[in-house]
């Protein structure tokens, strides 16, 4: 079956880098649109980050601009996103999902996307 799995998450200070990564298996990563979403506890989930199959155009939330970049591993079905100069407002569960139907640009709106992962827990320490 479809199924998407993160990793990557952890503890890091305020400045710190994390790498995470999005794997699917049962089907071509590449030929979807894909997303990062976060949820932080007493907060909506937001979009962070998605990649189209648009010529592999990116696009970010104004909150993670010139930090996080996100592309593609086609070699091992994954989709990365690395975060830079991280600081205690990105603590989240970061959660990617992707659409395999109908999507071919990106969109912020969850309600959108058909398969999701279980989350990893990134924690910023100031």
């Amino acid at each position: 079956q479809v199924q998407l799995v993160e990793s990557g998450g952890g503890f890091v200070r305020t400045g710190g880098s994390l790498r995470l990564s999005c794997t699917g298996s049962g089907f071509t990563l590449d030929d979807f649109v894909v997303g990062w979403f976060r949820q932080a506890p007493g907060k909506q989930r937001e979009g962070v980050s998605c990649i189209s199959i648009s010529a592999n155009s990116t696009h970010y939330t104004d909150s993670v601009k010139g930090r996080f970049t996100l592309s593609r591993d086609h070699t091992k079905n994954t989709v990365i996103l690395q975060m830079n100069n991280l600081n205690p407002e990105d603590t989240a569960v970061y959660v990617c999902a992707t659409e395999p139907n109908y999507l071919v640009g990106c969109t912020d709106h969850d309600f959108m996307y058909d398969y999701w992962g279980q989350g990893t827990q990134v924690t910023v320490s100031s």
